[in-house]
């Protein structure tokens, strides 16, 4: 540096007020964000559906940290498409069963399982995937995938449930009012289980929550369903994914896999920590004895 920058330098420095040397201070931030920037995309990659807070459990980072650095790098989970909807359900009569998920927050696996199915299009037709999920811990107890849907084909995917949970049916079963749900044959299968049966208003989606979030974010992260060359490939790729959300993929409020946490949960290891999410309840203190005590808690 010759004698004439040198001048320049001092003299700029003293206008400004600070040290020379602090003119030559370059910040490390910009640094440490492409660094960052390289850990979220590698998460991304196996996890496109992950915002900021799963990335940041992900990772082991304060999710401030990580929405920050996801925004100045606009990274975004893939969203979800709108749900088409069901014109054979339009006009039926509603049935008068109790919206229980209003107010019953569960405390125990198998006290409320949710259900309900969705259309993928592919090859030009419809085909339908059915869920049974716990509402504790949001793990797919069972699922069914078919050409058609009717009662048959939600019995078979409760059935798969049933077989999950080593026999253990649940006190309640919820779903909506479509036509498979209500059929005679479903509600009187259930109640022969010693099941009580809850149901969503008709037209309230919002009210069968767990089941409206999977398939949104399920959809999204699975991708395009026609890029798949035949249909046993598709069936294998759909397999493989309702086993990644079950047993892989972290659910913010359990801050784990639902598999994970249920495990935990049986274990009795879960971490008290865990209470400050005000979805998941504290653990019983010991094993329930009665059917009627397993896993109430009433809120208001």
């Amino acid at each position: 540096m010759s004698v004439s920058e040198r001048g320049s330098k001092t003299r700029l420095a003293k206008e400004l007020g600070v040290s020379r040397a602090s003119l030559y201070y370059q910040h490390r931030l910009p640094e440490k964000d492409e660094a960052l920037r390289r850990q979220i995309e590698g998460v991304m990659s196996e996890h496109p559906g992950y915002g900021s807070p799963r990335v940041a459990i992900a990772l082991g980072i304060n999710k401030k940290r990580a929405a920050r650095a996801m925004k100045k790098f606009g990274l975004k989970p893939a969203r979800r498409a709108c749900t088409p909807s069901k014109p054979l359900d339009i006009g039926l009569e509603a049935l008068e069963y109790p919206n229980i998920l209003k107010v019953l927050s569960p405390i125990t696996p198998n006290t409320v399982w949710a259900s309900d199915f969705t259309f993928i299009a592919y090859g030009g037709e419809f085909i339908y995937l059915c869920t049974v999920i716990d509402a504790f811990t949001g793990e797919v107890l069972g699922f069914n995938i078919s050409r058609k849907h009717d009662a048959k084909f939600v019995k078979l995917a409760v059935e798969r449930a049933l077989e999950r949970s080593k026999g253990v049916a649940p006190l309640w079963f919820h779903s909506d009012q479509g036509s498979e749900y209500a059929s005679k044959t479903i509600r009187e299968w259930l109640q022969t289980l010693g099941t009580q049966i809850s149901m969503s208003p008709k037209g309230s989606p919002w009210c069968n929550g767990a089941q409206e979030s999977f398939f949104g974010r399920f959809k999204v992260e699975f991708g395009e369903f026609d890029r798949f060359d035949t249909y046993a490939d598709l069936l294998e790729a759909l397999y493989c994914q309702l086993y990644y959300f079950s047993n892989v993929r972290i659910k913010t409020k359990l801050r784990m896999s639902p598999v994970e946490f249920r495990e935990k949960w049986e274990e009795r290891q879960l971490s008290t920590a865990i209470h400050s999410y005000p979805q998941v309840m504290s653990l019983p203190p010991d094993p329930p004895h009665a059917p009627a005590e397993r896993g109430l808690t009433i809120t208001n």
